[in-house]
């Protein structure tokens, strides 16, 4: 029998991300996309890069500090796997740099440009003086160091100048400085002509402006990456908020993880900040293009030339939302499953909102996880709590990097007189639920929204996700009591058509698999999610390919699992998709028993199986439920988007086929405007033979 705890069973958690952000960088060397396009996707895989380093790499250097030998399933040491990740990383920036450069030199024939000082002519330069002199002479931060002028902090991501210099009067006397970038200056100087000038190559020409009565040797620019995860002693805590702000704080002193360094850096230059700083030589990384990937944001949103990125989609409403009926009467005659970007997240707004209006309405109660700047959602539901309506909210503190966020919000709730939950005591909660009370004809009626992604409308425009609205009693009752075990007390937490982590989904997923195993060849399973990491589920899945089930996973991210190994996964195939969307919901179809359809906030991962608040809903209405089949299924046969994970852990490009190419994205696109094309003229029941004619013909 064969042994499936063998570590040769799993992919390396860390090393799969990895492959994940350089499916991204692929997408940066499509040469079919427009090129602020592709220019987008290595800002993203920048991005994505830090905050690897940042969470990743500086957990991995806290366990081998901290003499941990063994962290995941495929056994590799925390040492090892930073071996890996160096190794992998060194040779992937030369890919980079190269993509990178092809972009920028296009670019030029369309008319950006990025160039440095000296690569400018002389009006452009003296443009650029004055500017110097007027808008980063006043903030910038020129430091000396020396005996007594220590090393500065350099708070995370932290971003400027190395400087060696001589005495202007003795130029045996070299000294050297760090100038500081603060982040309120723009990365770019944007000269009218579409001409984009590092700011660094800026502020070279002006050191000796910063450091009077020294000369210039030799100049590197620098940017550092910190430890940026927040470590929380609950238990030592009375304030939640003011242990929280601590740790914010904190978090611009954890211990550095990595450096960049430009082309300049010579080995002078390196050793004089890593003596202050103690970076191991491997996490340092020399970039003849310049630091700070994410920072091309600002070229990409140049709306002079939004022609080069990817043609705009509006959102659709659809029927039965598209006509001015109350909302809540639209929910009292039937469910409604909405797919976003193509369907819009205005409706799941207007349920919020329309909730503070109403009258009738008795009380809001809803968690919010990350909801943004100038949140249209939280500003409604402040407006219901000064009207007097009861609202209460659970807003997750713990969400990384929107903490700050979180925290304005919490305290414009409660000043609007909200009753705010600040987290479960040792747990996250990612659960995605609101649920609006009403009253009715003297009774109370209840109505909810159970979603995969945030209530967030910006980021609902980019990620795909799902939204599920009801009114059915079995689920809102359900609900309520989801909402009082967040505001009370209870040792059991369990719910009855709902599931909810840590003590039920888990179970319920595990239970799924199995059934689909004990059915054999006639088993089937499609889930789709945005990390794979579970022992035990993935174990699950082996037993079930092994039984002869049919299994495939769309995983967009991390997959630990391995498909495609003869008498353990060869019935199991993984794919990624990545493309105009960042694909985010997590939902689930088990064959038998007729047909069982999920959604959840929870993907398959420990931490969110059993460290978080999560739910996971079943979809019973036969419409909605169908639809979430059809969009599985055609996600499944992408021939454009979708990477498919091979055993070895590599990704291949599934191979297009120009005979019948299928774009989901594009696809789905074009499906929504149609629909809602012909919701002028055909009827609701005609619009529904479309959309399944449509989703047939892919």
């Amino acid at each position: 029998m064969l042994n499936l705890k063998n570590p040769e069973l799993y992919n390396n958690r860390e090393l799969s991300w990895l492959q994940f952000n350089t499916r991204v960088l692929k997408q940066s060397q499509d040469e079919s996309l427009p090129l602020l396009e592709r220019l987008k996707f290595l800002a993203i895989y920048g991005t994505n890069l830090d905050e690897f380093y940042m969470i990743r790499v500086a957990g991995l250097k806290k366990l081998f500090s901290a003499g941990v030998i063994v962290s995941s399933a495929d056994k590799l040491t925390p040492l090892q796997q930073l071996r890996e990740i160096r190794k992998y990383l060194h040779q992937e920036q030369q890919v980079l740099e190269h993509c990178m450069s092809g972009i920028l030199k296009k670019l030029e024939t369309e008319g950006i440009s990025v160039k440095s000082y000296d690569e400018v002519n002389q009006h452009e330069k003296n443009y650029l003086n004055r500017f110097f002199n007027e808008n980063i002479y006043p903030v910038i931060i020129p430091i000396a160091v020396d005996a007594t002028h220590p090393f500065p902090h350099l708070n995370n991501l932290s971003f400027g100048l190395i400087v060696k210099l001589s005495d202007s009067d003795n130029l045996s006397i070299e000294r050297f400085g760090i100038i500081r970038v603060p982040r309120v200056l723009n990365r770019f100087i944007e000269l009218n002509n579409n001409i984009y000038v590092p700011i660094e190559s800026i502020v070279a020409q002006h050191v000796e402006d910063l450091f009077p009565g020294y000369t210039l040797i030799k100049y590197a620019s620098f940017r550092v990456t910190r430890n940026a995860d927040i470590e929380i002693e609950e238990e030592e805590a009375d304030d939640f908020l003011e242990i929280l702000e601590e740790g914010l704080k904190l978090r611009r002193k954890g211990a550095m993880v990595r450096l960049e360094v430009g082309v300049n850096a010579d080995e002078e230059i390196i050793n004089f900040f890593n003596r202050h700083t103690n970076v191991y030589k491997d996490d340092i990384y020399k970039f003849h293009t310049f630091l700070n990937l994410s920072s091309l944001w600002q070229i990409v949103s140049n709306k002079d030339f939004a022609h080069l990125l990817a043609a705009p989609f509006k959102p659709k409403i659809l029927p039965p939302l598209d006509n001015s009926e109350n909302i809540f009467v639209t929910l009292e005659k039937q469910d409604i499953l909405l797919y976003h970007p193509y369907e819009s997240f205005d409706p799941v707004v207007k349920l919020i909102y329309d909730a503070s209006k109403d009258p009738d309405v008795v009380s809001i109660k809803m968690t919010l996880y990350r909801s943004g700047t100038n949140s249209p959602i939280v500003q409604a539901l402040m407006n219901a709590s000064e009207s007097g309506k009861q609202v209460t909210v659970m807003v997750e503190l713990k969400a990384r990097f929107d903490e700050e966020n979180n925290l304005i919000w919490a305290k414009a709730l409660e000043k609007a007189g909200a009753h705010v939950i600040y987290g479960i005591r040792g747990f996250k909660v990612h659960a995605k639920a609101t649920l609006v009370t009403r009253r009715k004809n003297d009774k109370l009626k209840q109505y909810a929204h159970l979603g995969t992604g945030n209530y967030n409308p910006v980021t609902a425009k980019i990620y795909t996700d799902m939204s599920y609205l009801t009114s059915k009693d079995e689920i809102t009752s359900d609900l309520t009591r989801f909402f009082h075990f967040l505001t009370g007390f209870s040792k059991k937490g369990k719910l009855d058509e709902l599931y909810m982590s840590p003590s039920q989904i888990k179970p319920k997923i595990l239970s799924l698999i199995q059934n689909e195993m004990r059915k054999g060849k006639s088993g089937q399973i499609i889930a789709k999610i945005n990390s794979l990491v579970d022992e035990d589920v993935i174990r699950a899945l082996y037993k079930a390919s092994q039984s002869g089930a049919k299994i495939d996973l769309i995983v967009r991210g991390v997959c630990c699992l391995k498909p495609g190994i003869e008498g353990v996964s060869e019935n199991i195939r993984v794919i990624s998709i990545l493309g105009k969307y960042l694909e985010h919901p997590r939902t689930f179809y088990f064959k038998n028993d007729d047909a069982q359809v999920y959604i959840s906030s929870a993907d398959w991962m420990p931490r969110n199986l059993m460290r978080r608040i999560e739910l996971l809903t079943a979809i019973k209405d036969k419409k909605s439920r169908n639809k979430i089949i059809q969009i599985l299924k055609l996600q499944c046969s992408d021939n454009n988007l979708a990477h498919e994970l091979q055993s070895d852990g590599s990704y291949i490009k599934i191979k297009k086929d120009h005979n019948k190419s299928i774009n989901n994205h594009k696809l789905l696109e074009d499906y929504v405007n149609r629909i809602s094309k012909a919701t002028k003229k055909e009827s609701s029941s005609s619009i529904d033979q479309l959309v399944s004619r449509l989703f047939i013909e892919s």
